[in-house]
């Protein structure tokens, strides 16, 4: 996965000044851009889109001092006006192209990544494979935005607004694995951004076979391999480190790749406060 990734870099490099076709890089490189998009994005801290933004700025700089046509230079990194260019250039640099020419500077620059494979051990990963036929996520739906770290307010909202006795409800429903009451997130951006929109549903996996209350949202998961990631202590940083350690440690070791699918977490057992927890993460996976 890193040579891939670097091969990536590289790509970009040749393509600044036109759109790189994501779908046939990955191909060659004998992986898929869902995938691609996702480690890239967990190992570099930024989206690729952001990347790229950055070091189209990054370079451009150099042509605005060079005193080049701004328009020439808006249309030769893919942006239909100075304004649009402008936007983009103050959202790297924090000034506009004008300001640069006025006083030369200041520019941020965004170096081109090298990934490196380091071994260490830090996170030991107890991680399984299982195929699981179709089943059904059944529970109730909110749009809420990603947040990489700590407790998302938005969805703690989500939960506190159900009826104590929903909860037993839908545990009182589920049917399969994964057992018990989930926390889904579905239609996540794919490269992950810090506060882009996902499906969150608490909830529970059902059967084709279970009957569904009709107040219930419903999401279809179709048969496939899963890769399950156990955890337990601090929650929810216990869990959101082995999420990334799948990315840093997992991923690259072993060959398998993430699939579109949403990803599940199942909680085994807590503390009272909830300030502990053993739990289950659940990622879509193919063979690489």
């Amino acid at each position: 996965m890193i040579a891939e990734l670097n091969r990536l870099v590289a790509l970009v490099e040749d393509h600044l000044t036109d759109d790189l076709d994501l779908a046939s890089v990955a191909s060659p490189l004998g992986t898929t851009e869902y995938h691609l998009r996702r480690m890239f994005s967990s190992l570099a801290g930024m989206s690729l889109s952001e990347y790229v933004r950055r070091r189209r700025m990054t370079v451009a700089a150099a042509e605005v001092l060079g005193g080049d046509d701004l328009l020439g230079i808006a249309v030769r990194y893919g942006y239909g006006s100075t304004e649009a260019f402008g936007r983009a250039f103050r959202s790297v640099h924090g000034v506009s192209p004008g300001d640069i020419r006025r006083r030369g500077g200041p520019l941020r620059t965004q170096p081109q990544i090298r990934f490196r494979l380091t071994v260490e051990g830090i996170t030991t990963v107890d991680a399984r494979i299982t195929d699981r036929p179709d089943f059904r996520l059944v529970g109730h739906v909110a749009r809420v935005p990603l947040i990489h770290e700590g407790i998302n307010p938005h969805i703690q909202a989500h939960i506190a607004s159900l009826p104590i006795e929903e909860h037993a409800r839908l545990k009182d429903l589920s049917s399969t694995e994964p057992a018990g009451l989930l926390q889904v997130s579905a239609d996540v951006d794919s490269d992950y951004t810090e506060g882009s929109e996902l499906t969150y549903l608490h909830g529970v996996a059902v059967t084709d076979a279970t009957p569904v209350p009709d107040d219930l949202d419903t999401i279809e998961v179709p048969a496939g391999t899963w890769a399950v990631f156990r955890t337990g202590g601090d929650y929810p940083a216990a869990l959101q480190s082995v999420w990334a350690a799948t990315a840093t440690e997992w991923f690259p070791s072993n060959p398998w790749r993430l699939r579109p699918g949403p990803s599940i977490v199942t909680v085994l057992d807590r503390s009272d406060d909830f300030s502990a927890a053993t739990c289950e993460l659940w990622l879509p996976v193919e063979r690489a």
